[in-house]
Protein backbone atom coordinates (compact mmCIF):
# COMPACT_ATOMS: atom_id res chain seq x y z
CA UNK A 1 0.00 0.00 0.00
CA UNK A 2 1.51 3.39 -0.95
CA UNK A 3 2.36 6.09 1.56
CA UNK A 4 0.10 9.13 1.69
CA UNK A 5 2.65 11.86 0.95
CA UNK A 6 0.30 14.72 1.86
CA UNK A 7 1.65 14.62 5.44
CA UNK A 8 5.06 15.83 4.29
CA UNK A 9 4.64 17.37 0.81
CA UNK A 10 4.38 20.90 2.23
CA UNK A 11 7.45 20.30 4.41
CA UNK A 12 9.59 19.09 1.50
CA UNK A 13 8.37 22.00 -0.65
CA UNK A 14 9.47 24.50 2.03
CA UNK A 15 12.82 22.74 2.54
CA UNK A 16 13.47 22.92 -1.19
CA UNK A 17 12.46 26.59 -1.30
CA UNK A 18 15.06 27.26 1.41
CA UNK A 19 17.74 25.30 -0.45
CA UNK A 20 16.95 27.04 -3.75
CA UNK A 21 17.29 30.46 -2.11
CA UNK A 22 20.71 29.54 -0.69
CA UNK A 23 21.87 28.11 -4.01
CA UNK A 24 20.53 31.12 -5.94
CA UNK A 25 22.45 33.46 -3.61
CA UNK A 26 25.75 31.57 -3.19
CA UNK A 27 25.91 29.43 -6.32
CA UNK A 28 27.66 26.04 -6.61
CA UNK A 29 31.23 25.12 -5.74
CA UNK A 30 31.49 25.89 -2.02
CA UNK A 31 31.88 23.54 0.93
CA UNK A 32 28.98 21.98 2.82
CA UNK A 33 30.07 23.93 5.90
CA UNK A 34 29.39 27.17 4.01
CA UNK A 35 25.92 26.19 2.83
CA UNK A 36 24.62 24.70 6.10
CA UNK A 37 24.28 27.86 8.25
CA UNK A 38 22.65 29.71 5.35
CA UNK A 39 20.31 26.76 4.73
CA UNK A 40 19.37 26.71 8.41
CA UNK A 41 18.61 30.46 8.33
CA UNK A 42 16.36 29.96 5.32
CA UNK A 43 14.57 27.05 6.99
CA UNK A 44 13.89 29.28 10.00
CA UNK A 45 12.39 31.83 7.60
CA UNK A 46 10.24 28.99 6.22
CA UNK A 47 9.11 28.32 9.83
CA UNK A 48 10.42 24.77 9.83
CA UNK A 49 11.36 22.97 13.03
CA UNK A 50 14.58 21.00 12.59
CA UNK A 51 17.45 19.34 14.41
CA UNK A 52 20.93 19.71 12.98
CA UNK A 53 23.23 16.75 13.52
CA UNK A 54 20.39 14.55 14.78
CA UNK A 55 21.96 11.56 16.54
CA UNK A 56 21.07 8.13 15.20
CA UNK A 57 22.29 5.37 17.54
CA UNK A 58 22.91 2.02 15.88
CA UNK A 59 20.90 -0.80 17.45
CA UNK A 60 21.39 -4.39 16.36
CA UNK A 61 18.71 -6.87 17.48
CA UNK A 62 17.88 -4.73 20.49
CA UNK A 63 21.52 -4.17 21.50
CA UNK A 64 23.23 -0.82 21.18
CA UNK A 65 26.52 -1.05 19.29
CA UNK A 66 27.78 2.10 20.99
CA UNK A 67 28.03 3.83 17.62
CA UNK A 68 26.12 6.90 16.62
CA UNK A 69 25.68 8.46 13.20
CA UNK A 70 24.48 11.99 12.64
CA UNK A 71 21.87 13.07 10.11
CA UNK A 72 22.56 16.52 8.62
CA UNK A 73 19.01 17.71 9.32
CA UNK A 74 15.86 16.09 10.64
CA UNK A 75 12.95 18.37 9.77
CA UNK A 76 9.57 18.37 11.52
CA UNK A 77 10.37 14.83 12.78
CA UNK A 78 9.38 13.60 9.31
CA UNK A 79 12.03 14.44 6.71
CA UNK A 80 15.69 13.44 6.72
CA UNK A 81 17.83 15.93 4.80
CA UNK A 82 21.34 15.02 3.73
CA UNK A 83 23.39 17.84 2.22
CA UNK A 84 26.24 17.11 -0.16
CA UNK A 85 28.68 19.21 -2.20
CA UNK A 86 30.04 16.63 -4.61
CA UNK A 87 30.61 16.36 -8.34
CA UNK A 88 27.89 13.69 -8.54
CA UNK A 89 25.59 11.92 -6.11
CA UNK A 90 26.61 8.29 -5.73
CA UNK A 91 24.53 5.23 -4.88
CA UNK A 92 26.13 5.24 -1.40
CA UNK A 93 24.62 8.70 -0.71
CA UNK A 94 21.20 7.35 -1.67
CA UNK A 95 21.68 4.26 0.53
CA UNK A 96 22.92 6.35 3.47
CA UNK A 97 19.86 8.59 3.33
CA UNK A 98 17.47 5.63 3.07
CA UNK A 99 19.16 3.97 6.06
CA UNK A 100 18.85 7.14 8.16
CA UNK A 101 15.18 7.34 7.17
CA UNK A 102 14.63 3.75 8.25
CA UNK A 103 16.46 4.19 11.58
CA UNK A 104 14.48 7.36 12.38
CA UNK A 105 11.20 5.94 11.01
CA UNK A 106 11.03 9.00 8.77
CA UNK A 107 8.60 8.74 5.87
CA UNK A 108 10.58 11.04 3.56
CA UNK A 109 14.09 12.15 2.76
CA UNK A 110 15.81 14.73 0.61
CA UNK A 111 19.31 14.26 -0.70
CA UNK A 112 20.50 17.69 -1.82
CA UNK A 113 23.71 18.31 -3.76
CA UNK A 114 24.59 22.02 -3.81
CA UNK A 115 27.44 21.49 -6.30
CA UNK A 116 25.28 21.69 -9.44
CA UNK A 117 24.45 24.58 -11.79
CA UNK A 118 20.67 24.18 -11.19
CA UNK A 119 19.82 23.01 -7.68
CA UNK A 120 16.84 20.86 -8.63
CA UNK A 121 19.19 18.77 -10.79
CA UNK A 122 20.97 17.83 -7.56
CA UNK A 123 17.87 16.88 -5.55
CA UNK A 124 16.64 13.35 -4.91
CA UNK A 125 13.37 12.91 -3.04
CA UNK A 126 13.13 9.58 -1.26
CA UNK A 127 10.20 7.75 0.32
CA UNK A 128 10.56 5.20 3.11
CA UNK A 129 8.50 2.17 2.03
CA UNK A 130 8.65 0.78 5.60
CA UNK A 131 6.49 3.56 6.99
CA UNK A 132 2.88 2.45 6.73
CA UNK A 133 -0.01 4.53 5.47
CA UNK A 134 -1.54 6.50 8.32
CA UNK A 135 1.50 6.14 10.61
CA UNK A 136 2.83 9.59 9.68
CA UNK A 137 1.72 12.17 12.22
Amino acid sequence: MPIDTSAFDDITRRILAAAIEVHRTLGPGLLESTYMPCFEDEMIIQKLDFVRGCAVPIIYKGKSLGQTYFVDLFVEKKVVVEVKCVSALLPVHHSQTLTYMRLLNAPAGLLINFNVPKLMDGVKRLINPRVLVGSVQ
